[in-house]
């Protein structure tokens, strides 16, 4: 042992006991006040991480709320929607139902209407056939005497053709201005009558004066250019197909000939008066105009 410590009596042991019981009490305190800044700093986080928490759930809410109000807002629109669309299939049905009655009832009334017209049609047959067979004994004895008048008619045609064939002989063809034996000739309105009566021609009577000019007759022009009484004869401009054509001293009853359009038969002028400045006559036309090869 030091002889420090016992100089006075008192251990110098007790000295280091009080001096690591201080150290230690200090210890104890700064690991205290330690725990104590921990405590503080780890409750402001617990009550940072508690105020985060409530926002975030508080905004949680809001959007579950949002989500929830637009939701239900859209089950509003379908369910809207859906009573438009059952109220309109609801009125078409409606409306269908209806116009289906209506036509079956308008085809119920037109087969009522046509059942109705057969009847009285078969009705109506049903007499007429009757009335029918009761005259076939007197349609039987008209068709007889109209047998009886068909032949008095065909004694008729035999006997009018006989007449103009025995008319026609005595009129008579004469040579054209062109050397082509003509028609036959008429010289007055009855033999003109009997040529139309045979029908081998068109005939088209005229009468033209020289103050007319030109005019018309049938497809063709004529222009009477000199009116001879003396002669009994005259000077013509005919204006066919775009041509004109002068026939110079022609006589009465002197068929004129021309062709028109490439016919195989003559057009044929006749004159059958002449006097001042003015003739009559006709013109004759094929009846088929056939183009000459």
């Amino acid at each position: 042992m030091d002889s420090n410590e016992v100089v006075n009596g008192t251990p110098t042991g007790h000295k280091k006991i009080f001096g690591l019981l201080g150290a230690g009490l200090a210890i104890a305190l700064a690991g205290d006040g330690y725990l104590v800044m921990r405590s503080n700093d780890l409750q402001e986080r617990i009550a940072r991480n508690e105020n985060g928490a409530q926002v975030q759930l508080a905004k949680l809410n809001q959007a579950t709320s949002a989500l929830r109000q637009d939701q239900e807002e859209k089950l509003d629109s379908i369910a809207r929607e859906v009573k438009v669309v059952s109220d309109t299939a609801n009125t078409g049905i409606k409306k269908t139902r209806s116009e289906v009655q209506r036509h079956n009832e308008e085809l119920a009334r037109k087969l009522a209407e046509q059942n109705e017209q057969a009847a009285k049609f078969q009705d109506s047959t049903t007499t007429q056939f009757t009335a029918f067979n009761s005259n076939v004994d007197g349609v039987k004895a008209n068709v007889e005497t109209v047998k009886a008048n068909v032949e008095g008619v065909k004694a008729d045609v035999a006997s009018t053709q006989s007449e103009l064939a025995k008319t026609g002989a005595d009129l008579k063809r004469v040579m054209g201005d062109m050397g082509v034996m003509g028609g036959l000739v008429a010289t007055n309105s009855k033999d003109l009558e009997t040529l139309r009566a045979l029908g081998e021609r068109n005939y088209f009577e005229f009468d033209l004066s020289k103050q007319q000019g030109n005019k018309r007759v049938g497809d063709i022009m004529l222009t009477l250019k000199k009116a001879d009484t003396k002669h009994n004869k005259f000077n013509l401009d005919v204006m066919a197909d775009d041509k004109r054509l002068e026939k110079k001293d022609k006589t009465i009853n002197e068929p004129v000939q021309l062709y028109v359009g490439g016919s195989t038969q003559p057009y044929e002028i006749v004159v059958n008066t002449v006097t001042k400045d003015r003739i009559t006559g006709y013109l004759a036309t094929p009846k088929m105009k056939t183009a000459r090869r």
